[in-house]
């Protein structure tokens, strides 16, 4: 399938990139038409500092942001989005210092944080940051965790976002619809690749996709 991939760069930010697999592929929640690749953005050092630097320009002029909350192996794209946050002269936290946190999964798929992470979250503003989001379910999960411990939701951010909002909450991210605007998302039941009779060439998650 890496034959057919092809890349595309965030319209402000050349040194940001993405990569399309067009295809017909299976995700938790539904059936897309593109496989979005982001390892390059999520595991090198220039790629994620470039991305962190771009979502942080949607909070510069906003209110302060305590604990960033990484999801699909966005830790290191978040640890420069904190530092843009923290070091910026007249960003929004305006020297105040974040915590960078991943939750923990337990044997029933709970997402869970441990007592010594707990005081990163009671009571904290919090930002969401997420790879991909396609159909806005996988939030729904998050906030739930974020809920049980008495986190404030704060804001969503993503590399990519098929989605405007999340319950009126506004997703900032790096790449868009826009930039993708033959990308589908497609319930299972209603999966017009299906109904053509094309195969599923791979399964989809956040760590990658394996081959049907």
């Amino acid at each position: 399938m890496e034959d057919r991939q092809i890349d595309i760069t965030a319209k402000n930010n050349n040194n940001v990139k993405l990569g399309l697999i067009p295809g017909h592929f299976a995700t938790n929640h539904s059936h897309v038409n593109f496989f979005v690749d982001m390892t390059t953005t999520k595991t090198q050092y220039r790629a994620a500092r470039e991305a962190g630097r771009e979502l942080a320009k949607f909070y510069a002029h906003s209110k302060h942001i305590d604990t960033i909350l990484c999801f699909e192996g966005t830790e290191m794209v978040g640890a420069f989005l904190a530092r843009d946050l923290c070091e910026n002269g007249g960003g929004m936290n305006g020297g105040r210092d974040i915590a960078v946190i991943t939750p923990e999964t337990n044997m029933n798929n709970q997402m869970i944080f441990r007592d010594n992470l707990q005081k990163n979250i009671y009571n904290k503003e919090i930002l969401l940051l997420m790879s991909s989001i396609s159909t806005g379910k996988s939030i729904n999960r998050c906030v739930e965790c974020l809920q049980y411990y008495s986190g404030k939701l704060a804001g969503v951010a993503a590399i990519f976002s098929a989605i405007h909002d999340y319950n009126g909450i506004e997703i900032d991210c790096v790449f868009s619809l826009s930039d993708i605007p033959e990308y589908r998302t497609m319930p299972p039941s209603q999966c017009a690749l299906c109904a053509s009779g094309a195969k599923v060439d791979a399964i989809v998650n956040s760590f990658g996709y394996s081959k049907i």
